[in-house]
């Protein structure tokens, strides 16, 4: 089984998409280990402990610079034996030194279908007030890799959510979330799961 952390630092509405997927069976080569918060008070962590999953808290704060916070950050996910890492509402940038430890491992959803209405500043409800300022007919959600650029690495999955006619920012969030995040999110995790799976196969046959 491929060992996955989710990184969180809100509700958990992603992470609690991904725990139902598990549940249902859609996570056939993994298993959800560990969920890491910036923020101590974050709901998601109450989801994983519901879940069975471990839990700990890393904050940038907590640490005198980056290079602190990201190794402590690696040594969280290495003391698990994580193989996969899955953004879900994980508000800091990740710094290069922990995904360059994770290379091509690290997932994260994206409330539009980028390039559109993404990069820094890009999050939350103000990419869907940017995109009914816009005026787009249709919006989406994308899941890709995460590099050192902010939405920049490469797309996995994407879908597209029609705009509706007097739209809000937080309908339309709520839109993008039932049509695509948390129907994207699970699908992009199994993907990679086969994928490290085949990956470790060829290396023991090897």
């Amino acid at each position: 089984m491929v060992r996955i952390a989710v990184l969180v630092s809100g509700g958990g509405t992603n992470l609690q998409a991904l725990i139902d997927a598990e549940c249902r069976g859609e996570l056939p080569g993994g298993r959800l280990s560990l969920c890491i918060a910036s923020n101590p008070d974050a709901y998601a962590l109450t989801r994983a402990r519901n879940h069975q999953m471990k839990t700990t808290v890393v904050r940038l704060r907590d640490y005198p610079d980056r290079a602190a916070y990201s190794a402590a950050l690696v040594d969280a996910l290495r003391a698990e034996q994580i193989e996969l890492v899955i953004l879900a509402g994980f508000l800091t940038i990740l710094p290069r030194e922990v995904i360059a430890a994770y290379p091509g491992r690290i997932i994260n959803v994206h409330p539009s279908l980028i390039p559109s209405f993404c990069g820094e500043g890009f999050y939350g409800l103000r990419v869907h007030q940017a995109a009914l300022d816009y005026g787009v007919k249709v919006t989406g959600a994308t899941v890709h890799l995460v590099s050192e650029v902010v939405d920049g690495g490469r797309i996995l999955l994407q879908k597209a959510v029609e705009v509706e006619k007097g739209d809000t920012p937080e309908t339309l969030q709520r839109r993008v979330m039932e049509q695509a995040e948390w129907k994207l999110l699970p699908q992009a995790a199994a993907m990679l799961c086969e994928e490290i799976r085949l990956e470790k196969e060829r290396k023991s046959e090897g």
